[in-house]
């Protein structure tokens, strides 16, 4: 299952705890009986926690001792405590099938539904991701309050309806109290026709869709011909709803989007040298990582340190410059960007995930996604509306993703 292994004798704990890195990985310790459960888990150093379980000295607990019963262990580094979470939860998936979201706490992320197949549609917030409903599924939300907040403050600017019930419109309806408010078009007692209801929410589909901009055109078009025609008091009504729906928009996160349409390449430090993990979030389900290589790129702050001032301040003799370093022509790092992409459109495509296993993937983007920005490692860049990734940019993130990595770890270094 895992890249490493080694077998694990009782009597002579610290030969096989030689053989495992001092980095971040997922592991596995394996019983004598073939047919029992694998203890397995993730860490930031993989012998450090090792030895706590399986060095049997006289400072371990009961509870740790685990000598005596293991007889195998496998393991495989990771760069990132991103690609450790995905690693985890596809080995968990594959030994314990559905118990793997109990194990590892994985709660569907909260989503706005327009169900544009009701007679009369209606926008709701849901956590029920099927396949057939993913054109019609907006998201992920960071929370369930998040996505209720902009839930009404999108019904406000339109008149769609609120009311959860199946609609058999009659003229003697009572109605409620948003159709008193003439905040609904009220189709429940024929307030209005079909076809204006089915316009109404086209439109509330439409802004969804395009993140608000279709709406901010219309309003922006009618505005400016407003002006031209001089009236200005119509003018400034439709350039305060402007402000109004611009900041509704403003309100949705990058990572809120049509789910059919969701697509965004990820970008995390790799275990290999020289290079940076990417991943692909497509329609929920991630794929990955595929190691990009930096190498012959120019980085941001490769002159730091470069002179020989730096790097001896007080020698007696001088230092000799470092060999310039050989730059990749910028035709190269984007064809060698290609390959890497086809590399993962071509797992993405092998991928045959159930609801349940996009409900799990997105989970798992949404813990790393909605996190302070301190705290969030990596870079995100999502598809345009062509769904065409930015190339340009994400040479950008690689080179600013591998710098971080490596003042990380001089840091570490440093440390006692």
């Amino acid at each position: 299952m895992l890249t490493q292994s080694a077998a694990f004798n009782p009597s002579t704990p610290k030969s096989a705890l030689a053989q495992v890195p001092s980095q971040a990985g997922v592991f596995a310790l394996f019983g004598p009986d073939k047919h029992a459960e694998p203890y397995i888990s993730r860490t930031p150093n993989l012998r450090r926690r090792l030895g706590r379980f399986l060095d049997a000295g006289p400072a371990q607990s009961k509870r740790l001792r685990l000598t005596e019963k293991i007889s195998r262990i496998e393991w495989s580094t990771t760069g990132s405590e991103f690609e450790s979470l995905l690693l985890l939860y596809r080995i968990s998936a594959q030994i314990f099938g559905g118990a793997t979201r109990k194990r590892m706490h994985l709660r569907t992320p909260f989503f706005l539904r327009m169900a544009m197949e009701n007679p009369y549609p209606r926008l709701y917030v849901t956590n029920k991701i099927t396949k057939p409903a993913c054109h019609h599924l907006f998201g992920p939300f960071p929370s369930r309050v998040v996505a209720e907040k902009f839930s009404d403050e999108l019904l406000d600017l339109f008149q769609l309806r609120r009311c959860h019930e199946d609609l058999h419109p009659h003229p003697a309806f009572p109605g409620c109290i948003y159709s008193e408010m003439k905040m609904c078009l009220a189709p429940c007692f024929k307030g209005c026709t079909d076809e204006r209801y089915a316009e109404e929410a086209a439109g509330v589909y439409a802004f969804l869709r395009t993140r608000g901009t279709s709406l901010k055109e219309k309003l922006t078009s009618e505005r400016d011909a407003a002006s031209a025609e001089l009236d200005f008091e119509k003018a400034a009504q439709l350039h305060a709803r402007l402000q109004k729906v611009e900041a509704v928009s403003s309100l949705l996160s990058p990572a809120i989007q049509q789910l059919s349409s969701l697509r965004a390449i990820i970008l995390q430090p790799s275990v290999e040298p020289e290079a940076v993990s990417l991943f692909l979030l497509s329609r929920g389900v991630l794929s990955g990582p595929v190691p990009y290589s930096i190498a012959g790129m120019r980085l941001h702050n490769e002159r730091s340190g470069s002179t020989s001032l730096y790097v001896a301040p007080v020698a007696v003799e001088a230092v000799p410059l470092a060999a310039p370093v050989q730059t990749a022509p910028h035709d190269v790092l984007l064809q060698r960007l290609d390959a890497a992409l086809q590399a993962l459109e071509s797992e993405s495509e092998k991928i045959k995930a159930s609801s349940q296993a996009v409900s799990d993937h997105l989970c798992l983007f949404k813990r790393w996604y909605y996190r302070p920005q301190t705290q969030r490692v990596g870079e995100i860049f999502f598809a345009d509306e062509t769904g065409a990734l930015p190339g340009k940019q994400i040479l950008r993130g690689a080179s600013r993703v591998f710098i971080s990595t490596q003042k990380e770890e001089a840091g570490d270094a440093l440390r006692p």
